[in-house]
């Protein structure tokens, strides 16, 4: 062996685990195996779980309070080290927890070794995870609140706007601006919804389920998931130490919310082409083109719509780790982090941009009213009409087929069309027949709980403050 492969490899007596082995870790074994350098992010949540588990140990007698205090201190004093930078992170101490429990022992001298008595790395990084995503869960509800209270805002401002409503993404009838907005907002009321029930899940303790059956010693499970803020402990061992049920379902409310933002996103991406020319986003959310002088693209709509994918593959990452383990623990649960950690990090992202965005996006009223003249949106409307006065629907829908037939060799609206031109089609057409075919006249029309009128959607606003909390 050479010098340079004996001063990469750790001794098994260096180890935590090592009493067991006869020969050194092979240091690529050693990179390979090591999660350091992903899970050092949980430094907080695991110094703040030995806190408890430590001051519950006293508690039951397992250590003496002057050890309990004596631990707490060195905790601290770690914690203090690594977020001034003095920490020195070693691959070949494996993880964060073993890393932090060495610098313990360091400080404190044998006391720091009797911090894990009662637990293992199974159960200690299983109530890492759920400290660290609860926490997460928090921080991400308070900025998917904000992005809503901006869409309501400008769901307000915009209430009497009005603009083409799109199915296969042909002008169908008349909205309203604030109306279009309010569908975008009830999509986020679902994902904020499915957050908090996910966040049920994720606050229950199984730390005491050890390495998966339990400990022989005396451990209050109720008062360390009291200290920590958990709603209760596990039930069972086993399943404490393997379920990452939590992270999937995390991960399922993320891909469904980027796949709301996503959709967002490419409206955003189309009004915005001269095309549409519908809207308008600050430069601040633009890039422009190294070639083309004159271009504006909306990247950040753009780069949202993108981040979908990698959400929908770590939800798709993480299913497929858990889809053929035995219980309990097993080393591929190691690759629940970077999949979870990655999710958390994009969300986080993409709803910053959007709730920074959202309220500062200027509508271009007029350009919508001209699109929603086109393509004869009022149609449904003189449908209504013939119906309410005594045709039968199939009877209406025939003969308003004729009439945009009509309009379309003519090249005009319906609206624009003489009440004699109407009339050839039907002769209970009467000049009352103006009042449903304006644009105005089609959206007010439709006032009733959930419809497009202006008032209903101020009072959908109004309601809709009401049942949102900004954390």
């Amino acid at each position: 062996m050479t010098d340079q492969k004996k001063s990469d490899q750790t001794t098994s007596s260096e180890k935590p685990w090592g009493g067991r082995f006869s020969e050194p870790t092979d240091a690529f074994v050693e990179r390979f195996t090591a999660s350091v350098g992903f899970d050092q992010r949980l430094y907080h949540h695991d110094i703040t779980g030995s806190i408890a588990h430590a001051t519950m140990l006293a508690r039951v007698g397992v250590l003496t309070d002057a050890e309990r205090d004596q631990i707490i201190d060195g905790l601290k004093g770690v914690k203090e080290d690594i977020e001034a930078g003095r920490f020195e992170w070693s691959v070949s101490l494996e993880d964060v927890h073993m890393n932090i429990e060495a610098r313990l022992t360091d400080r404190i001298g044998i006391t720091g070794k009797k911090l894990h008595t009662g637990r293992s790395r199974n159960d200690q990084v299983a109530t890492d995870i759920r400290l660290y995503l609860r926490d997460e869960i928090d921080v991400i509800a308070e900025e998917l609140a904000r992005l809503q209270a901006g869409l309501l805002d400008l769901a307000e401002r915009e209430a009497d706007t009005i603009m083409p409503g799109f199915t296969h993404l042909q002008t169908a009838q008349p909205v309203t601006f604030g109306h279009h907005l309010l569908a975008w907002y009830e999509m986020l009321v679902r994902d904020a919804d499915r957050l908090q029930d996910c966040r049920k899940r994720v606050n229950v303790m199984p730390l005491g389920a050890a390495a998966l059956a339990g400990t022989t010693y005396p451990i209050d499970r109720n008062l360390t998931a009291e200290l920590l803020g958990f709603d209760r402990p596990t039930e069972n061992s086993l399943d404490s130490v393997s379920d990452r049920d939590f992270a999937i379902e995390f991960c399922s409310f993320a891909a469904l919310l980027m796949t709301h933002l996503s959709r967002f996103s490419e409206e955003l991406v189309l009004w915005t082409s001269a095309q549409f020319d519908f809207i308008d986003l600050p430069d601040r959310f633009c890039t422009g083109s190294s070639i083309m002088p004159q271009k504006k693209n909306p990247d950040v709509p753009e780069l949202v719509r993108g981040k979908t994918g990698r959400v929908n593959g770590h939800l798709i990452s993480l299913l497929t780790l858990m889809k053929s383990q035995p219980l309990a623990y097993n080393k591929d649960n190691q690759e629940d982090k970077e999949p979870l950690f990655d999710t958390v990090d994009t969300i986080k992202g993409c709803l910053k941009a959007y709730a920074d965005m959202i309220p500062a996006i200027e509508a271009k009223a007029d350009n919508m009213r001209v699109a929603a003249k086109r393509g004869f949106s009022t149609a449904t409307d003189l449908a209504d009409y013939l119906v309410k006065k005594g045709v039968p629907f199939r009877d209406a829908h025939e003969i308003v087929g004729k009439s945009v037939a009509f309009g379309v060799a003519e090249s005009r609206d319906l609206s624009e069309m003489t009440l004699e031109e109407l009339q050839q089609f039907s002769d209970v057409i009467g000049e009352d027949v103006f009042d449903v075919l304006t644009l105005e006249g089609s959206v007010q029309a439709r006032d009733h709980l959930g419809g497009t009128a202006p008032n209903q959607v101020r009072a959908a606003v109004a309601r809709a403050r009401k049942g949102l909390t900004l954390v």
